[in-house]
């Protein structure tokens, strides 16, 4: 029995990662941002002030490296970092105004990525394959 690599789950996910990645990095270079922290600040949007530990659970984003998104995040003037009000170890992550500001400038460069993504496929199959995605990722589907 062979195997062929290019049938491969693994390997197709990797690949259609990699150029879907790189196709949404070239989308947001000119507003400095990086997909993985248009992520938080996706989260960030969605229910802002959340702990550096919710963030690296929701996103599945080891705490170090999360810190460091973070850290940029900061640095651009799209969040800061808050006491949280009952763990003085911690910290909430809270969007500013400009981080606000930011999602009806972002928001519509994921939509078109989005758009071209699903031009490819006959309707219906997008959700499908997010429905799969999100089993084969261990999370329930809502």
């Amino acid at each position: 029995m062979s195997f062929d690599i290019e049938k491969s789950v693994g390997f197709l996910l990797a690949k259609a990662h990699q150029a879907l990645f790189a196709r949404f990095r070239d989308l947001l270079a000119p507003h400095g941002i990086t997909p993985p922290q248009f992520a938080l600040l996706g989260f960030l949007w969605q229910q802002d002030s959340l702990s550096q530990i919710e963030l690296s659970e929701k996103t599945d984003i080891d705490r170090t490296t999360l810190s460091g998104l973070v850290d940029r995040l900061e640095k651009l003037g799209l969040v800061r970092r808050l006491p949280h009000p009952s763990d003085r170890r911690a910290c909430l992550v809270t969007l500013t105004a400009a981080g606000r500001d930011a999602e009806a400038v972002l928001t519509p460069l994921a939509l078109h990525m989005r758009q071209q993504f699903s031009d490819g496929l006959a309707p219906g199959e997008y959700e499908q394959l997010c429905r799969l995605l999100i089993r084969l990722r261990g999370v329930g589907y809502e």
